[in-house]
């Protein structure tokens, strides 16, 4: 990893780790020192030094005596996470299907094409790139409900339950599933229905939450 400026290098640096942590390469309770994370990403401690505290500031590591501690997320925090989603993310559904624009349709149904065609195809590049499809899809229905409060509050939500959509991707029949609820979800907001958005969305969540549980994340 190039170092240019400190504040760049600190975001990039706090989006590995933050990745890293929720894909499970460092998993709960494992400790991390800002000394050896300089060495293992070959850089100078003072942007590590930054990222830590971010990631700390959102409960993602604690501090114990012998460095950073991850705290991860638990299944518990994982459910709650849901429960939270299926509180409010069918009112953003139903916003978003009164307010999603043609382009943001149309960027939308090229995520589906996308995701259909990494879902037909094997191998971690396949998962990853489902993930990415997944994660833009809800990115753009947040956004759509042009409603600051429900897009900070799902987006990064969304983000955290980055561990659970990975793995849920992984096999060829959760994918497969996946997208045909997401394609629901779309027909839904090109016909600015917003009870079927709604309802889309919800059993979309509900499913995910089933897989999730069975996972045993």
């Amino acid at each position: 990893m190039r170092e240019h400026k400190n504040i760049s290098i600190a975001d990039q640096i706090f989006e590995q780790l933050e990745r890293d942590i929720l894909s499970g390469k460092y998993p709960r309770s494992t400790v991390l020192s800002e000394l050896g994370l300089s060495k293992e990403l070959g850089v100078s401690r003072t942007p590590v030094r930054e990222a830590i505290r971010r990631l700390e500031q959102e409960d993602i590591l604690e501090e114990c005596g012998k460095g950073m501690i991850v705290v991860g997320i638990t299944p518990e925090d994982m459910q709650d996470m849901f429960e939270i989603r299926l509180a409010i993310e069918g009112e953003a559904a139903r916003r978003a299907a009164m307010n999603i624009s043609d382009e943001q349709l149309g960027r939308m149904r090229e995520i589906l094409d996308l995701q259909r065609f990494y879902s037909e195809k094997e191998g971690e590049n396949s998962s990853d790139q489902i993930k990415n499809m997944d994660s833009q899809f809800h990115e753009i229905l947040y956004l759509a409900s042009d409603s600051r409060p429900y897009i900070r509050t799902l987006l990064p939500l969304h983000k955290r339950m980055m561990k659970m959509r990975k793995a849920s991707v992984s096999k060829h029949s959760r994918a497969m599933r996946s997208l045909e609820e997401h394609e629901a979800i779309y027909e839904a907001l090109l016909r600015h229905d917003p009870d079927a958005a709604e309802k889309a969305v919800l059993a979309h969540s509900r499913n995910a939450r089933e897989r999730m549980t069975g996972l045993g994340v």
